[in-house]
């Protein structure tokens, strides 16, 4: 038996057991922060919401924009992080995928995924009046209530997925390479680990969040989503020091391929580019969010 299997971890793998067990014999060497990420890595192809309204006949991506935006804007007024944003999102986007929404119940999903995520997140959950009263107190407490049930069965109570914001606070807080040994990946730690600074790291996020209601982002991983939006990030302010890839010495692997590591050097190098311009397009078009960021 495992070291780590009192500890619920290896239940949060959803791997084979050979590919659990090496994983597992991975993380005995690593810190706390470390296996959470080397965890939620592994793990974000299985929360992916790739095309999550395929089956849905009176949800469109325009109405899932307008709602994900709401949301944004929601979870500043009740000042919740941004994780908890983008846990509802993902939250949503998987139930889309198993059950049909009348377009007069989208709100609803939304401020009911807002729910559970923040009951996952934060230390203190809104009220559910308080939700209610944004909907302009269209909907009862009983149909909040019946629907956030019908999410956890639905799901599975699976919650803990990796979000942007997971990847984004993990990669601007550790500047830090990876080389791959055999099956393992493993952390070269750089000198400088304070290489992102808060003008850089908060346009990075704002890409980040403009791309959580662009339908178009549903396709890419979370982290790479993140890497793309760090780059983004450093070619609009025009810096070299916030570029990740520089300050890894000694690395044989780049920040870049390792989170493309499930893909042919070729397709990742296309994908690391598709995802890139799409941000630059997603940016140009929302010049007036972003601009005071990236003028002299």
């Amino acid at each position: 038996m495992s070291a780590l299997s009192d500890s619920g971890i290896e239940e949060d793998l959803h791997a084979s057991p050979a590919e659990t067990s090496r994983l597992t014999s991975e993380l005995q060497e690593c810190d706390y922060e470390e296996s959470c990420f080397i965890i939620q890595r592994h793990n974000e192809v299985h929360f992916l919401a790739l095309d999550c309204l395929a089956r849905q006949p009176q949800i469109t991506a325009e109405a899932r924009s307008k709602l994900v935006s709401w949301l944004i804007a929601v979870h500043r007024q009740l000042k919740l992080s941004f994780e908890s944003c983008c846990l509802a999102v993902n939250i949503m986007d998987r139930f889309l995928i198993t059950t049909s929404v009348a377009a007069d119940c989208f709100q609803l999903l939304g401020v009911t995924s807002l729910l559970i995520a923040t009951k996952q997140v934060e230390v203190y959950s809104p009220l559910i009046t308080q939700l209610l009263s944004l909907c302009c107190n269209s909907f009862t407490r009983e149909q909040l209530c019946n629907l956030e049930c019908l999410i956890l069965l639905r799901l599975n109570f699976r919650l803990a997925a990796p979000t942007l914001a997971f990847f984004l606070e993990y990669f601007t807080r550790h500047p830090t390479g990876y080389q791959t040994e055999g099956a393992t990946d493993k952390m070269v730690a750089t000198q400088d680990r304070n290489v992102w600074k808060e003008p850089e790291k908060w346009l990075a996020c704002k890409v980040c969040e403009l791309s959580l209601a662009d339908y178009t982002f549903n396709k890419y991983m979370p982290s790479v989503i993140v890497l793309c939006a760090m780059k983004v990030a450093k070619d609009l302010l025009k810096t070299h020091s916030a570029q990740p890839t520089d300050s890894y010495a000694g690395s044989s692997q780049t920040l870049e391929s390792f989170c493309f590591q499930e893909y042919p050097a070729f397709e990742a190098e296309l994908l690391f580019q598709q995802c890139t311009e799409d941000l630059k397009l997603l940016v140009a078009l929302n010049q007036d969010i972003v601009q005071d960021f990236i003028t002299p």
